[in-house]
Order: structure tokens, then C-alpha cells, then sequence
């Protein structure tokens, strides 16, 4: 009998530490110094400008400029610009061009415009701009993989703000996990998009009139995404940095150590 009672009681005993637990992780951490908190928030500003810049670089469709040439024996030109989603054809006048330039643009002036949304995820067609085609295959794997990015990036800054308001400090670890997949599927993105603007320039239309000769430059489109991944990398390894015990660090910064005596 003896052996029995002390059995539920080592029982009860450890159903009682279980649920202690259970309620210690479910109220907020009172062990967070505002300076570490101070941290967080920091590193959490840091990665908000990079979600902006993502945001606005896959939102628009200045990630590349085509442009014809001047020389064509008229008073207008055309030139175009395209994203993930979307593309414009401009025509504008060689006056408003500025001196000096051989070709048309940029594409930020004024002129008669027409704008359409790419057709790869509804009924599947390549776009044509200027004679030449595009390729639908990587230009999809470069719209998923960026939508990828901004999903991870959204469930990072989640975990962020779990951490913060209910001091789930285990999900910091997640979260900076996050913040560096998104930013480094957005390089991806980019880099994609790269291949697929250089598959639109061999994929001539061998069919009359003659293709245009062409040139093309990178617009800001690219370059916010460029700053976007370079910045959600950066506010994921600072993340990382705050989940490291500060043990190992002692050595290095003995502000974080234990003083001595």
C-alpha cells in the first residue's frame, strides 16, 4: 500500500511541474530585460524596411527597361518596362529623350502607354514584346519563388511580434530562420528573372516585320529587391545573434559575462 501511495504522489507531483510549465509558457517571459527587449525591436525595425523594400519591389514592374533605338526615321520611339506580374509598352517622343542618349527612355516618361498582366497563370501564354517571346517556365519559378520569400517573410515578423507581446522567446529562433530564407529566396527571385530577360532577348520571331534591335537595363524594381534580400538576411542573422547564449561570448565581450566578484 505504501508503495502505491508513493507512486501517485511522485504522479501528482509531476503532472503539478508539468502544468507549471505549461502556464510559465504561456505568460509573458518576466525574464526579458529592456535591454534585450531594446534588441529585438531594433533588429525588428531593420527587417521592416527590408519587408517594404520587398513589398514594393514585387508590386512593380520597373525590374527591366527595354529600349529600342533613335535612329529610326521618326519623331517617336518605343521602349517598355516589365515586372513579375505586369508589362508596359511606351511610345515617346525622341524631343522629350534626353541629348545624347542612342536609345529610347527612360521609361519613366511621359508618353502613350500600354499596360498588360502577363497570362502565365491563367491560360498559360507567353507574352510578346517587340517580336520576341517570352518564356513562360522561368518566368513563373521567378513570380513563385518571390511569393515564397514574402510568405516566409510574414510568418517572421509573426513570430517577432509573438516574441514581443507574449514572450515566446523560442520563436525568436524561427523567426530569424524566416527572415533569412525570405530574403535569400528574393536574390533567387532576381537572379531568375535575370534568366528569363535573357531568354526574352534570343527568342526572336523569325515571322515579318524584322525584330527591333534592343537594349535593356535594369530599373530600381531590381535594385529595391536587391536591398531587400541583402537587409531580411542581415535582420535574420541579427536575430540568430540574440537566441546564442551569452556564455560562449564572454571571452570577446566580458560586458555580457558574469562579473566577477
Amino acid at each position: 500500500m505504501m508503495m502505491w501511495s508513493n507512486f501517485f504522489l511522485q504522479e501528482e507531483n509531476r503532472r503539478r511541474g508539468a502544468a507549471a510549465r505549461r502556464r510559465a509558457r504561456g505568460q509573458p517571459n518576466a525574464q526579458m530585460t529592456p535591454e534585450r527587449e531594446g534588441k529585438i525591436k531594433l533588429a525588428l525595425l531593420l527587417t521592416s524596411v527590408g519587408a517594404t523594400l520587398a513589398v514594393l519591389a514585387v508590386g512593380t514592374e520597373f525590374w527591366v527597361e527595354l529600349n529600342t533605338y533613335r535612329d529610326n526615321g521618326s519623331a517617336v520611339c518605343d521602349a517598355a518596362h516589365l515586372g513579375l506580374w505586369k508589362m508596359c509598352t511606351k511610345r515617346l517622343w525622341q524631343a522629350d529623350v534626353p541629348a545624347g542618349r542612342d536609345t529610347c527612355g527612360p521609361a519613366e516618361l511621359p508618353g502613350e502607354a500600354n499596360c498588360t498582366y502577363f497570362k502565365f497563370f491563367t491560360t498559360g501564354e507567353n507574352a510578346h514584346i517587340f517580336h520576341r517571346t517570352t518564356k513562360k517556365e522561368v518566368n513563373q519559378a521567378a513570380a513563385v519563388i518571390a511569393v515564397l520569400g514574402l510568405a516566409l517573410m510574414a510568418l517572421g515578423c509573426l513570430c517577432i511580434i509573438m516574441v514581443l507581446s507574449k514572450g515566446a522567446e523560442f520563436l525568436l529562433r524561427v523567426g530569424a530562420v524566416c527572415f533569412g530564407l525570405s530574403g535569400l529566396l528574393v536574390l533567387v527571385s532576381l537572379e531568375v528573372f535575370r534568366h528569363s530577360v535573357r531568354a526574352l532577348m534570343q527568342r526572336v520571331s523569325p515571322e515579318p516585320p524584322a525584330a527591333p534591335a534592343l537594349t535593356y537595363e535594369y530599373s530600381w524594381s531590381l535594385g529595391c529587391g536587391v536591398g531587400a534580400g541583402l537587409i531580411l538576411m542581415l535582420g535574420g542573422g541579427c536575430f540568430l545573434l540574440l537566441t546564442l547564449p551569452p556564455g560562449p561570448w564572454s571571452p570577446l565581450c566580458p560586458k555580457w559575462g558574469q562579473r566577477a566578484p
